[in-house]
């Protein structure tokens, strides 16, 4: 008889991530029965992925509403997955990362006594509030969770210390690593270097083909030696004054380094638009567009020079390309790939970001040095190694 499983996922990160578990699972129908769970925590951002890993939901809890906040998602997430739960009764629940989805889905799985198993589990800052909520959400779900999917060796060290007993630990490495490979070779992803003419493409970017439109903003050459900078900000700790300190360092780096151009992906949440739009809007050579949908974002990254960014995926992503990654934080629960050197925090010190991104611009050594460094995160197996150990048993 297959086992029940059932994927519980809630944002674009997470699917990206889970997307291909669950591809893998699928392949094997006589060892696994597959349900799928979206709690649509985000929703626009969530559906273009299921869209391009061809996923199609058995559930839909569609919570999002307009401001809301951690009491609503959480609230709204829990109820619905009781009555999933209860209706399916899976033999196993798997969630990825450090999502409020993610800590429902365990507290729900916990509350009818169903197995729980935590896909990128262990990764720690110890600061409960950086980033919030997500450190307390991993350390929550590390509480309640039978199977701990660890994707580096230090993952596995922070389980242990907190008391994990080592045989519910797996070393699997990362799936993003998977799904960026997936994407690649789905979307025949570019790996050059572009620069764009910033007279045909300041302000806002919208398309209904948006994998066309960036390469076509991507191909408008007008320098061979003009560098993009890809640049993403949008974590809840950088709002207010982080986020005011990043916009003036970017207008600061374009000043100071006449071969850059910088592109940025603007979030849609209000507390990210309004200081981007007060800072960087109109402004030449750096380039506001709408949030992409992954295989078009996959794109630009593989055609950077260089990333600045808040985000935890990326941080994974980018080196497996060769893009070295300046952190907009002063925390990461990531600290391999600083250790590794793809990757070095900088936080949102205005002065420290325009030293460190001048660097590199400037430094064929520096640049060649985070380039060259090697990937802890994974070789693309992750999902298989996941596959397998969810069927023992």
């Amino acid at each position: 008889m297959a086992k029940k499983i059932l994927a519980v996922f809630g944002t674009r990160p997470e699917a990206i991530k889970m997307a291909p578990v669950i591809k893998k699972l699928q392949e094997d129908p006589k060892r696994f029965e597959v349900k799928i769970c979206v709690t649509a925590q985000h929703r626009q951002m969530l559906d273009q992925v299921l869209q391009l890993f061809e996923i199609i939901p058995d559930y839909d809890l569609n919570i999002m509403a307009p401001n809301q906040n951690l009491f609503d998602v959480t609230g709204k997430a829990l109820m619905g997955l009781e009555n999933v739960l209860k209706a399916e009764k899976p033999d196993l629940v798997l969630a990825q990362g450090d999502t409020t989805t993610v800590f429902a889905a365990a507290l729900a799985s916990y509350y009818l006594k169903i197995p729980f198993g935590h896909v990128e589990a262990g990764l720690r800052t110890q600061n409960k509030y950086s980033p919030f909520p997500e450190e307390i959400n991993r350390q929550l779900a590390t509480r309640i969770a039978d199977l701990h999917f660890a994707p580096t060796k230090l993952a596995k060290q922070n389980l242990l210390a907190e008391g994990v007993p080592a045989k519910k630990i797996f070393v699997t490495g990362n799936t993003v690593i998977d799904a960026l490979f997936y994407t690649v070779k789905k979307n025949a992803v570019v790996s050059s270097q572009y620069s764009v003419d910033s007279r045909q493409h300041t302000g806002s970017f919208s398309s209904a083909n948006p994998l066309s439109a960036i390469r076509n903003l991507q191909s408008k050459i007008q320098n061979p030696k003009s560098k993009i900078i890809l640049l993403t900000a949008h974590r809840r700790e950088n709002f207010g004054d982080g986020m005011k300190s990043i916009c003036q360092a970017i207008l600061e780096i374009v000043k100071k380094n006449k071969d850059v151009q910088v592109i940025y992906p603007v979030h849609l949440n209000p507390n990210v638009q309004d200081p981007v739009n007060t800072y960087l809007k109109d402004k030449d050579r750096i380039h506001l567009i709408s949030p992409l949908d992954y295989a078009p974002f996959v794109d630009l990254l593989a055609s950077s020079y260089l990333v600045l960014t808040d985000s935890g995926g990326i941080q994974e992503e980018a080196p497996s390309l060769g893009k070295p990654v300046l952190v907009l934080r002063d925390t990461t629960e990531r600290p391999e790939a600083v250790t590794a050197g793809t990757v070095k925090l900088v936080g949102t010190n205005k002065d420290r970001i325009v030293k460190e991104a001048s660097r590199l611009i400037q430094s064929k050594t520096a640049y060649n040095k985070m380039t060259r460094a090697h990937n802890p995160y994974g070789d693309g197996k992750s999902a298989k190694r996941i596959a397998e150990i969810c069927g023992r048993g």
